[in-house]
């Protein structure tokens, strides 16, 4: 239908345009309005409202308004009561009210919009720190980000432009809020669901999911598709999906491990890097025993813990991890021993024979030359 060409129908069409809303809300809105600022104007005049309905009706086409009134069930008893002027007054009166109930329908609208897209990426610019709180232009309106929804240590710049999940809308001081997460692990997930088509196709899942936030996360995926790779899937060529969700997480590391039903070996993928690992399951009190060399020992381990710490809460289970000595072939050992043969030889040096030194042969010629003249010289008769 073709919107009438008068002053008000075409300020009409135009909020509804700007806001977003049917003009059947505004209308309904500017009624409410008239009939709060005709009670005010009775008050004023002395006249009684208590115990009276009220309704107003309006022109679509010139905006002109008419109150009506009647006792309380007695709709039949329904007359004009529209005071002469009551336009002009009506208009001082009803302005803010207006404002105030099409901001609220506007505002109605749009949750009713974002909350089709709970569970989602959005866009959005930081716009002011509320204290630890962050606001985020995400649009037609403002959301929030909690502290405990923020990466720990992440840097955020006033118009600077990030990815947020959209998490919940729940009821605030100041009606309802949009509250966005950076931490959340689904978050991750989304990511990577924006990266990978196999994942936004559903051909990779991801089963489990681990996170420390601005940290490590730990994911286990599957492929529901014969031929497709799960973890080459999210890796992608040179490693350039996963590096752009890295990026996104602002260098958090993400660990991608193979899905298995068998708990044992899904215990000890998740262990990665840490590779020859064996595992023992206590599924009753759900413990897993794990045994790695000592030379993957602090692979396993990770750093403060974190590597067993992420695994334990991606399976479900209690992980116990110790060391197990290194076995050494025979054939390694007589080759060591080979080694070290040659090396003790050329440690043992022969000691360098003494010299005699030239005083010394000096003293024997002495020697023998004054016992050769203790012979020679003859014996007194």
């Amino acid at each position: 239908m073709q919107t009438p060409r008068t002053e008000f129908a075409q300020a009409l069409k135009a909020i509804a345009t700007e806001r977003g809303l049917d003009p059947d809300v505004i209308l309904e809105t500017i009624k409410q309005a008239i009939i709060a600022a005709y009670r005010r104007d009775a008050k004023e005049r002395g006249d009684e409202t208590e115990g009276q309905e009220f309704d107003v009706e309006i022109n679509p086409t010139n905006g002109e308004a008419k109150v009506f009134s009647w006792p309380l069930e007695k709709p039949e008893e329904r007359k004009d009561v529209t005071p002469p002027g009551f336009g002009r007054i009506a208009a001082q009166t009803a302005k803010q009210v207006i404002h105030q109930k099409i901001r609220e329908a506007e505002k109605g609208a749009i949750m009713d919009e974002f909350s089709g897209r709970v569970g989602t990426l959005i866009s959005g610019m930081v716009l002011r720190f509320d204290g630890p709180n962050v606001r985020v232009d995400i649009g037609r309106t403002e959301a929030i980000m909690p502290a405990e929804e923020r990466i720990p240590n992440e840097r955020l710049n006033l118009n600077q432009r990030f990815s947020f999940l959209l998490k919940e809308i729940m009821e605030g001081l100041k009606g309802k809020e949009i509250i966005l997460s950076r931490a959340d692990p689904a978050f991750v997930q989304k990511l990577f669901a924006r990266e990978v088509p196999e994942i936004a196709s559903n051909n990779v899942e991801i089963k489990l999911i681990a996170r420390e936030p601005g940290i490590r996360t730990k994911i286990a995926v599957a492929s529901n598709q014969s031929g497709v790779d799960p973890v080459g899937s999210c890796v992608g060529q040179k490693g350039v999906r996963v590096q752009a969700v890295t990026n996104e997480l602002g260098g958090e590391r993400v660990d991608i491990v193979p899905f298995s039903d068998n708990m044992a070996d899904l215990i000890a993928a998740s262990l990665s890097p840490a590779e020859n690992v064996s595992v023992s399951l206590d599924e009753e009190n759900k413990i897993a025993k794990v045994k790695a060399p000592e030379d993957q020992l602090s692979l396993a381990i990770g750093k403060e813990g974190q590597n067993v710490r992420l695994a334990a809460k991606l399976t479900g289970y209690r992980i116990e991890v110790e060391g197990a000595p290194v076995e050494v072939k025979e054939e390694e050992k007589e080759e060591v021993k080979e080694k070290k043969v040659p090396k003790k030889a050329k440690k043992e040096k022969k000691e360098p024979e003494k010299k005699e030194t030239p005083t010394e042969e000096k003293k024997e010629e002495s020697k023998e030359s004054v016992q050769e003249e203790v012979q020679e010289t003859p014996k007194p008769e």
